[in-house]
């Protein structure tokens, strides 16, 4: 089985934690139980800011938690692990779900004729251009038929891209 590229990695991670748990991930990606204390340490950041990250990950179950009473202390610690088998489920549901929603977009873009001002204030569909009667509700000039192949041909492009096999590299691997 390939590994996904880093790049792969951090598209799955931003998408489904956000962008700012991608320090978090290659902190902890090479090591298993680690106190949330010593991941903010490692990060030089608050530990709050840490768990929220974390329990982002968690929603995701892209990371297991093992609970221990600190014997010194007296309250709970909790240390973390990331589950590195679960990127590529990951990595294939984001996938799919844009794909699911360029087909739409493709869908309603060759369904739906719309109207652009010539100022490029407004685009409406055919509807909203009667309502206003072909005027822009922006600037009041006369709206005109948009042709929006290229925008359908982009996005057809992007559903090629990524129907194609995934494709990876060893080097830079996360």
């Amino acid at each position: 089985m390939t590994r996904l590229s880093a790049k792969q990695v951090e598209e799955v991670i931003a998408q489904t934690a956000g962008d700012d748990v991608i320090p978090l991930v290659k902190t902890l990606r090479a090591r298993r139980n680690v106190s949330e204390f010593k991941l903010a340490d490692s990060m030089h950041c608050e530990v709050n800011r840490v768990r929220n990250m974390l329990y982002r990950l968690y929603r995701s179950d892209l990371v297991s938690c093992i609970r221990k009473k600190s014997k010194s202390k007296g309250w709970y610690v909790y240390y973390w692990t990331f589950k590195n088998d679960r990127l590529r489920h990951l990595f294939k549901e984001v996938k799919q779900r844009r794909l699911d929603s360029l087909r739409e977009m493709v869908k309603r873009e060759k369904d739906t004729n719309f109207f652009i001002c010539p100022n490029k204030c407004m685009r409406i569909d055919f509807e909203q251009a009667v309502n206003f009667e072909f005027k822009c509700p922006e600037c009041g000039e006369l709206m005109t038929q948009l042709d929006n192949s290229e925008c359908v041909r982009k996005l057809e492009n992007e559903i090629k891209y990524l129907e194609s096999p995934v494709k990876t590299r060893r080097k830079g691997s996360l």
